[in-house]
C-alpha cells in the first residue's frame, strides 16, 4: 500500500513538472538576397537549371572517376580530423545522456546484517543467545522536482549542442572531401605541367645542338648561342621545379588520407579524370539552410534559447524529494513474505529572495543568445558570398578556357613562323626566344585554367552543402 502511495505521488509530480520557461524559438530570416546575383559574371546556363541540387546529390555520384572514388573513401576512412570529429560527437552524446538523466529520480537500495550474542548470565531462561539482524532498504536520493523546467531547458541545451557537434563532423566530412578532391585535381594537373616542361625542355635540347653546331661552322654567332642556352635551362628548372611539386603534391595527398595512396589510384593527368556532374544551385534560403555549418550555428542559437530558460528557473525555487522504503526483522526470508517495513519522505524547498549573481547570469544568458544570433546571420552571409564567387568563376572560366586555347595556338603559330625565318636568315634567334617564352608560359596558364574550372566545380559542391552524405538529426539519440 505505502509503495502505490510513493509511486502515485511520484506520477503526479512527472504530471505537474515541467514548466517551461524558455523563450519560443523563431527561425530568423536569412540575412540574404532571395537570388544569386546576376550580370555578365552568371551566365545563365538552362543545362545547370535541370541539374541536380548539391544537398541532393551524395558524393559518389557527383565524382563519376572510380580510382577518384577509392581515394575518398580511403580517406574517410583514415583521416584523422574526420575521427576526431566523430569522437567529439561521442563526446557530446555521452554529456547529453547525463543530462538527460537528471529529469528522473535516482534509486538506490542498501542491505545490512549483523549478528550479536549476550552472555548467558543476561540471556532469560529460554530466549537464544545469538541474535542476528537484518534490514534492506530502497529509496530516492534528493530528487529535484522540475517545476519551472530548469532541468528541460538544461537537458534542451545539452541536445542542441550535441546536434550541432554532429552537424560539425558533417562538415568535417565535407571539408575533407572536397581537400582530397582538390589535392587529386592539384597533382594532375602539376603532372601536366611537368610533362609540358619535360616536353619543351626536349625541344629546346635540340633546338640548343642545332644552334650549337651552327656556331661550330660560323653560321650562327655566340650571342645566339647563348640566347639557345636561356630557355633550355629555363626548362630543365621547371622540369626540377615541377617533380617537386608532384611529390609535395602526393605528400599532401597522403596525409590527407591517412596513408600512402598506390600509383594506381593516382591520376596521369587532367584529361584522365572523368567529368564531374553538373550542379543546380537552387534558391539561396533552400541551398544555404541546409549546410552543416549553418545548421549547426542555428543548433547553437537553440541552445542559447535553452539556457535562457534554465536562467529564468533559477529566480524559481527549487523543490527536492527524499524518500525511504525500509524494513527489518530477524529473519531474511521472513521479512519479504511478512511485508513489514517503515516508509519515509522528506521534501525541501529552497526559495531565492535575491542573488546579484543569478541576475548576472540571466544577463549573460541574453548576451549569449545574441551573440549565437549574430554567428547565425554571419554564417548565412559568409556562405552566400562563398557560393556567389564560385558562380562567378563557373560563369566565366569557360570563355577563359577558349581565350587561352586561342592564344596557345596563336604562340604556336609564332614560334613555328619565327622558327623557320630564323633557319633560312631572314631573323635572329632573338624573336625564335620571345615566341618560345610566350608559347611555354601560355601553355602553362592553360593547364591551370582546366583545373580552375574542376577545383571551382568541386568547391561550388562543397560550398551548397553537397558531402555530407547524413541526414540533419532532428531526434534525439
Amino acid at each position: 500500500m505505502k509503495t502505490r502511495i510513493l509511486l502515485s505521488l511520484i506520477g503526479i509530480v512527472i504530471c505537474v513538472a515541467g514548466c517551461r520557461m524558455a523563450p519560443k524559438y523563431m527561425r530568423p530570416e536569412p540575412p540574404i538576397p532571395v537570388d544569386w546575383p546576376t550580370g555578365q559574371a552568371y551566365a545563365e546556363d538552362p543545362v545547370m537549371a535541370d541539374a541536380p541540387v548539391a544537398s541532393e546529390l551524395p558524393w559518389r555520384e557527383f565524382f563519376t572517376d572510380p580510382k577518384l572514388h577509392q581515394v575518398i573513401e580511403t580517406a574517410l576512412e583514415n583521416n584523422h580530423d574526420l575521427r576526431l570529429a566523430a569522437l567529439n560527437v561521442e563526446l557530446a552524446r555521452s554529456l547529453y545522456g547525463i543530462q538527460r538523466q537528471e529529469l528522473y529520480p535516482s534509486l538506490y537500495a542498501t542491505a545490512g546484517g549483523g549478528e550479536q550474542r549476550a552472555s548467558a548470565d543476561l540471556t532469560p531462561p529460554g530466549q537464544p543467545r545469538t541474535t542476528e539482524q537484518y534490514s534492506v532498504s530502497l529509496g530516492i536520493l534528493s530528487w529535484e522536482i522540475d517545476f519551472f523546467g530548469r532541468l528541460h531547458s538544461l537537458k534542451d541545451r545539452a541536445l542542441q549542442e550535441y546536434l550541432a557537434t554532429e552537424q560539425g563532423r558533417r562538415s568535417a566530412q565535407v571539408m575533407l572531401i572536397s581537400s582530397v578532391a582538390n589535392g587529386y585535381l592539384a597533382l594532375a594537373a602539376d603532372r601536366d605541367a611537368l610533362a609540358l616542361a619535360e616536353e619543351t625542355l626536349q625541344v629546346q635540347e635540340a633546338t640548343y645542338g642545332l644552334v650549337k653546331r651552327q656556331y661550330e661552322i660560323g653560321v650562327a654567332t655566340e650571342l645566339d648561342l647563348r640566347r639557345a642556352q636561356i630557355p633550355m635551362d629555363t626548362a630543365r628548372g621547371d622540369v626540377a621545379y615541377y617533380t617537386q611539386r608532384v611529390a609535395q603534391d602526393q605528400n599532401a595527398l597522403n596525409l590527407l588520407v591517412g596513408c600512402a595512396v598506390s600509383e594506381d589510384f593516382l591520376p596521369s593527368e587532367l584529361a584522365s579524370i572523368r567529368a564531374l556532374r553538373d550542379l543546380s544551385p537552387g534558391l539561396p534560403s533552400d541551398s544555404l539552410l541546409g549546410r552543416p555549418d549553418i545548421i549547426a550555428a542555428e543548433h547553437q542559437l537553440r541552445a542559447a534559447y535553452a539556457n535562457i530558460g534554465a536562467a529564468r528557473a533559477a529566480f524559481f525555487p527549487r523543490i527536492s524529494l527524499t524518500t525511504t522504503l525500509g524494513t527489518a526483522s530477524d529473519e531474511l526470508s521472513g521479512l519479504f513474505k511478512s511485508g513489514s517495513g517503515t516508509w519515509s519522505y522528506a521534501g525541501q524547498a529552497v526559495m531565492p529572495i535575491f542573488d546579484a549573481r543569478t541576475w548576472s547570469a540571466y544577463e549573460v544568458t541574453k548576451v549569449q543568445r545574441e551573440m549565437a544570433l549574430v554567428e547565425y546571420e554571419k554564417a548565412i552571409q559568409i556562405a552566400f558570398q562563398e557560393v556567389a564567387d564560385a558562380l562567378a568563376v563557373r560563369g566565366t572560366v569557360d570563355r577563359q578556357i577558349a581565350a587561352q586555347q586561342s592564344l596557345v595556338h596563336a604562340a604556336e603559330e609564332t614560334y613555328r613562323l619565327s622558327f623557320a625565318r630564323y633557319e633560312r636568315g631572314l631573323d635572329n634567334y632573338l624573336s625564335v626566344l620571345d615566341a618560345q617564352r610566350s608559347l611555354y608560359a601560355a601553355q602553362q596558364a592553360l593547364v591551370y585554367r582546366h583545373l580552375t574550372k574542376l577545383a571551382n566545380h568541386v568547391r561550388l559542391y562543397a560550398t551548397l552543402g553537397g558531402g555530407g552524405d547524413v541526414p540533419d538529426g532532428t531526434s534525439e539519440p
